[in-house]
């Protein structure tokens, strides 16, 4: 008479966790109630809770400011933590991104975005040490076009621009505005944002 064995269960994600893709996508999708996990470099990383004066409230105001952008511009795609997948070792969920309809980038049939979308946006709070690090280099690596980084312990954010393999920082006009290199009229009034004054930060937009 055959021995029924009881199905194992999968592992539950630990932060620090060395996965294949495929492992993290099984684990992640086994647990349902996870908000928010990454798989950067092969390597687990879990966000802490998060704080509405340090993420929550600076996340919608630059969500904004791209949603009103690509409404004047046809062909974009602006997504909210959505997960990435960039290469066998590395499955971010960026704050925010906008990518081209037809570009390097495509939501697939599982409803993921494959390939690396041309602009990448992270609120780094508690975040920021692998924001500005790890993940930076992950994203460079895949190419990714124009990395911005809304620095909220700091009061600033920063914008690298991909030149001849390296990340270049796009400098800001001695108002404080920054433009991206590679959507023309996306310029954030970065005195108006971290002062909390959205409606001066839209006017910008162009």
């Amino acid at each position: 008479m055959a021995i029924l064995e009881k199905p194992r269960s999968l592992p539950l994600l630990q932060p620090g966790d060395v996965l294949s893709r495929a492992e993290f996508e099984r684990r992640y999708a086994a647990m349902p109630h996870l908000k928010k996990a990454e798989l950067i470099d092969g390597i687990v990383y879990m966000a802490p809770p998060v704080r509405a004066d340090s993420h929550g409230i600076p996340h919608v105001d630059l969500a904004t400011l791209f949603r009103v952008y690509a409404t004047k511009h046809p062909g974009l795609i602006v997504a909210d933590n959505s997960t990435v997948r960039l290469d066998t070792l590395n499955e971010p969920q960026p704050d925010l991104l906008l990518m081209r309809e037809n570009g390097r980038a495509a939501i697939d049939a599982d409803g993921y975005i494959t390939g690396a979308p041309e602009l990448v946006a992270e609120i780094a709070a508690s975040s920021a040490s692998y924001d500005l690090h790890q993940k930076k280099r992950a994203y460079l690596r895949a190419g990714i076009q124009e990395y911005l980084v809304w620095i909220a312990d700091e009061d600033r954010l920063v914008w690298w621009e991909l030149r001849d393999d390296e990340y270049a920082e796009v400098p800001a006009s001695e108002a404080g505005l920054l433009e991206s290199p590679g959507f023309p009229g996306l310029i954030i009034d970065t005195l108006a944002l971290l002062a909390g004054d959205l409606g001066t930060a839209l006017a910008a937009l162009k």
